[in-house]
């Protein structure tokens, strides 16, 4: 047992002292974390964009990067990928599958159809965090080729980078495509020089309008016409 000496020895703590031991101090209401985040209003396209438009995330080091793959097979690519981030359960590491496209229409035999074209074919955007998981799961994936980046380190889009892309994919207006061009025979399809021919002197891809130069009374004449009104002769 203790002496009676050594009992005086433990002094209780004086004013102003710490036992060692600190009050618990509640949580103000609203702060800390404690406090539940409010739910998005956003939609899910918004949520998206948002997170394109951001490029990389600094909650969770996710960010943009590109796949290389052969040219054509993008479509496929996104599709076996997809299945791949579902199967293997990777789907809080690999979030979305992006091919920038922009819509383009095609005049062909005095037809407009409207044609989805590839903005950077052979190439797929992926925004991931980067792990030996990850890498593993895209990098193996049927029809990649590789990442985009030094040797078998993948390079990360820059913020800036991901906007323009989506600022191009989203604000351009339709690309307009013609079959025939300057110099080319041509035959006139509609209006009164119906079955006319003559070449193209001149295309003016804004006003969708050609030049073309027809034999009217033994002499060349410029006429101008809508995309729609002539074919390849």
């Amino acid at each position: 047992m203790a002496s009676e000496e050594e009992l005086n020895a433990i002094e209780e703590p004086g004013e102003g002292e710490s036992s060692g031991i600190e009050p618990s101090t509640p949580i103000e209401e609203g702060t800390g974390e404690a406090s539940a985040e409010e739910p998005s209003s956003l939609t899910p396209e918004e949520q998206l964009d948002q997170r394109i438009a951001a490029g990389t995330s600094s909650e969770d080091d996710r960010a943009w990067y590109v796949i290389h793959c052969y040219s054509g097979y993008e479509n496929k690519v996104r599709y076996n990928l997809e299945q791949r981030i579902e199967t293997m359960g990777m789907k809080d590491r690999i979030f979305d599958v992006v091919i920038p496209t922009q819509e383009e229409i095609e005049v062909r035999e005095g037809k407009r159809r409207s044609v989805e074209r590839h903005v950077f074919p052979g190439y797929v955007l992926v925004n991931m965090i980067l792990s030996e998981e990850s890498w593993y799961v895209v990098r193996n994936t049927p029809g990649v080729t590789g990442f985009v980046g030094m040797g078998n380190d993948p390079t990360p889009l820059r913020p800036e980078e991901v906007a323009q892309i989506l600022k191009r994919m989203e604000t351009e207006a339709p690309h307009l495509k013609v079959t025939f061009k300057s110099g080319e025979r041509v035959r006139i399809i509609d209006g009164p020089f119906n079955d006319f021919r003559g070449h193209v002197s001149d295309i003016d891809m804004d006003r969708a309008k050609v030049t073309v130069m027809v034999n009217f009374f033994g002499r060349e004449t410029p006429v101008e016409l809508d995309f729609l009104q002539v074919e390849k002769a």
